[in-house]
């Protein structure tokens, strides 16, 4: 049984004490999204649309030339990174039109 005091060797020599946890610093939240501006920037996809070559993206992928496609957006945002998520976005974009169109029919 280990002694109920605090030790002078080993890993747990020393006083015993509780740790301090800091509050989390308002950097931390850099880079994540807020309700408010998700919201708004849907708005603004409403009403504003698509950029041209997001257009031509979803040309491309309605055709099934997904390739193709992140090989345009690359050249447009200049990242590979970059041109994979814009394909992806675009790509729910065109399952959205899908569901649309077969929530009419």
């Amino acid at each position: 049984m280990a002694p109920a005091y605090e030790i002078c060797v080993g890993l747990k020599k020393g006083h015993r004490i509780t740790a301090n946890t800091p509050r989390p610093k308002p950097a931390n939240r850099r880079g994540k999204s807020t309700k408010n501006s998700k919201f708004v920037r849907s708005v603004i996809r409403e009403i504003v649309g698509y950029a041209p070559y997001e257009r031509r993206i979803v040309e491309l992928l309605k055709i099934s030339k997904d390739k193709r496609a992140l090989k345009f957006a690359k050249r447009r945002l200049g990242s590979h990174l970059r041109a994979k998520r814009k394909r992806e976005e675009m790509v729910r974009v065109v399952q959205a039109q899908h569901r649309k169109k077969e929530q009419k029919e």
